[in-house]
């Protein structure tokens, strides 16, 4: 696996941590919203321990969220979303700082995830079943023969070395980066990189993930992460998911809507905005707030290239499901038969990541040590 930085240096890790039930989606998008509760319960097996299962709130504050309430259960139960209607009362019992004046709540299984180790998992147990990572390693451009590429050029950025590394399948899984991925091979993918701005308040003010009860929209959802909340988020097609500049009204935006939920947002302090691209689906003369969130797996064998293939779109809560779907995709190139697993295996603790990575630099480090061979330094042997 090759990553141009840091693990989850990404979208993957600025996103808003939540572990979607597919409630935000029932109405407007049901593809998204069932593969959403499909992966939200297969994870709480898979990772119980990097999971905080405080579940949500879908809250109305004004009477179009109210005249909603039923569309929302009837998306719910239509995507097969657990979903209960709680009092006022209740809700506010629940949840002390939410805006006192709502008019209905419904509970559904949201919850929460730190985006950092979520990612470690699922790479300490690849490198626990014998793949390599390689962090902070750019991909330049590709090697092929005729049109199909058979491996790609690489650069470290700690080292300044460059090398060629070969593949039977070459996977692009870069995100927003997918289409600038997949020009270096001559081919194309629909996608649209989509940004929005989120805004992190320098203290937790709920435990449950708050929605406002309608359509996705600007500043709808205040998100818990350890000692802060996440107020989200603006969308808006960009150029570049490399430069994002953010709008100052967009932060603003997330304030004003956001103490619609909470009321005391703007008077807590703000820690940080921020903002990140999604890779979304193009549709043609759809606006960015209405693509659809599911992803889509491209065997680029279609378009003359084979020995490519691009996942993108999603979200972090379907990653299992866009993995098992770009790995069943190469089995069958490779002709290989397998059935997937990882429904059902849990996964090796984000802490046997580093400790890998440790066993394997004390075992290079040993390994120059006894060479006799002179004047060899240690990334050249690694």
């Amino acid at each position: 696996m090759i990553e141009r930085g840091e693990v989850a240096f990404g979208t993957t890790g600025r996103n808003h941590c939540l572990l979607h039930s597919g409630g935000r989606y029932c109405v407007t998008d049901q593809e998204s919203a069932i593969e959403c509760i499909d992966e939200n319960l297969i994870l709480r097996r898979i990772m119980p321990d990097l999971l905080e299962l405080n579940d949500g709130l879908f809250v109305a504050v004004t009477e179009s969220d109210l005249a909603f309430k039923e569309r929302f259960l009837e998306g719910c139960a239509a995507c097969h979303i657990p979903a209960h209607e709680v009092t006022v009362a209740r809700a506010l019992a629940m949840e002390p700082f939410l805006n006192p004046t709502i008019l209905a709540a419904i509970q559904i299984p949201d919850g929460v995830f730190e985006p950092f180790r979520f990612c470690l998992s699922f790479l300490a147990t690849a490198l626990k079943n014998g793949a390599t990572v390689r962090t902070f390693t750019e991909v330049t451009d590709f090697v092929c023969s005729d049109r199909n590429p058979t491996g790609v050029k690489i650069r470290d950025f700690r080292t300044g070395k460059t090398e060629t590394i070969g593949g039977d399948i070459i996977v692009n899984a870069a995100g927003p980066w997918a289409g600038e991925i997949a020009a270096k091979a001559g081919v194309s993918v629909p996608e649209v990189p989509t940004a929005g701005v989120m805004v992190a308040l320098d203290c937790r003010l709920n435990n449950m993930v708050l929605n406002r009860l309608n359509k996705p929209s600007d500043g709808d959802i205040v998100v818990p992460q350890r000692a802060t909340s996440v107020i989200g988020t603006t969308s808006w097609k960009v150029e570049d998911p490399d430069l994002i500049t953010i709008p100052p009204e967009h932060v603003e935006r997330m304030i004003s809507q956001g103490e619609k939920l909470i009321p005391t947002v703007r008077r807590v302090p703000m820690r940080a905005k921020m903002a990140v691209a999604r890779p979304l689906i193009a549709m043609t003369g759809t606006d960015a707030r209405e693509l659809s969130r599911t992803f889509e797996c491209f065997d680029h064998a279609r378009d003359g290239v084979n020995g490519f293939v691009t996942i993108t779109g999603g979200k972090t809560t379907t990653a299992r499901a866009m993995a098992e779907r770009v790995s069943d995709i190469v089995c069958q190139k490779l002709n290989h038969k397998a059935e997937c697993r990882t429904r059902e295996v849990p996964l090796t603790s984000y802490r046997f990541f580093f400790e890998r990575q440790n066993v394997l630099k004390r075992r290079a480090l040993a390994q120059l040590q006894t060479s006799d061979r002179p004047n060899i330094g240690f990334e050249e042997r690694t």
